[in-house]
């Protein structure tokens, strides 16, 4: 197992029901006479984001309690039935492939599933106002509906939903797990629809002038270590977070978290060409200590900004 990692393997409905009670929301689950309640999780958890590997060998029906968080359902084998979140109008059922916003964090839910293998993330819903700004600056940014905008949207959660997976292994920098949740919160942006407001305002067009970039640029290069957030850069600019993408689009012609990927990809750069392969320093290892949790993704970005592989300046 693991570190960070919990696994849970039970045929008793009783212990299962505890189980999921205590690790999402109290709730109630019932099965089929006769059957055998075979459960088998595995969860990981880092940064207050989890990704759970769900086996249900049974039909299990279940009455859930809000669970106060972003909750999305991957399956990828039997189904989801029956399942209704409190208000909704009717109740709808998932089948293999599909993946769906489960429920909203306020509102308790039921339904039933089949015989499923299937994957449940979560995480804060303020996270997705740390990537985006709400329409109503007055109300936070909430999923307007559970259903994915597109087919291929869906595809692109499911590949970012399988990345995290692997990066809350407990092993990974803490940077790594921000950067991964806060790229999980953006592409749930993308993939349903909801209440953030991507064009800028009149008013977030007059403050996209160069000042707000030098502000921004200058908050970034003073600690780009720490996890840092749009939202963030954008209160330190002084400006909306509309305001604070369209000055980097207008002026730079990159955007503010993109500009925060290069600054640290020139830390691993000056970190790679001060290590010493001898004493044990690695890409791998200096690459996770500047946010970047995939070796191959970073070699590519390395080798496309200093012409050479990162394994080359280690060695070289």
């Amino acid at each position: 197992m693991k570190r960070g990692e919990v696994v849970f393997d039970s045929d008793q409905l009783s212990v299962t029901e505890e189980f999921l009670s205590t690790h999402y929301a109290p709730m109630r689950i019932g099965a089929g006479t006769g059957e055998r309640a075979r459960a088998r999780i595995t969860r990981r958890a880092a940064g207050g984001v989890s990704v759970d590997r769900l086996e249900l060998g049974f039909a299990m029906d279940y009455d859930g309690e809000p669970l106060g968080r972003i909750c999305l359902c991957d399956i990828t084998a039997g189904s989801v039935d029956e399942h209704r979140p409190d208000g909704a109008r009717y109740a709808e059922s998932y089948g293999t492939g599909q993946v769906f916003s489960f429920a909203p964090p306020d509102r308790p839910y039921r339904g039933r599933i089949n015989h499923a293998r299937y994957s449940i993330s979560m995480f804060d819903p303020a996270l997705l106002g740390q990537v985006a700004a709400p329409a109503d600056d007055r109300h936070p940014v909430r999923l307007l509906d559970h259903h994915q905008i597109t087919a291929t949207a869906g595809m692109r959660l499911r590949r970012v939903i399988d990345h995290l997976y692997e990066v809350l292994d407990g092993d990974d920098a803490p940077l790594v797990v921000a950067t991964a949740s806060q790229y999980l919160a953006a592409t749930v942006l993308h993939t349903f629809p909801n209440t953030a407001l991507s064009e800028p305002t009149p008013t977030d067009r007059h403050d996209a002038h160069p000042d707000t970039v030098r502000r921004a640029v200058a908050f970034i290069e003073a600690d780009p270590a720490r996890e840092i957030t749009l939202v963030e850069i954008a209160a330190a600019a002084h400006v909306t977070p509309r305001a604070l993408q369209y000055a980097f689009a207008r002026h730079l012609q990159t955007t503010p978290l993109a500009y925060l990927r290069r600054v640290r990809l020139d830390a691993a750069h000056h970190d790679l060409l001060d290590a010493d392969p001898r004493a044990g320093d690695t890409v791998t290892a200096v690459a996770a200590r500047w946010g970047f949790a995939h070796p191959g993704r970073f070699a590519t970005a390395y080798r496309d900004a200093y012409g050479r592989s990162p394994s080359r300046t280690l060695h070289g």
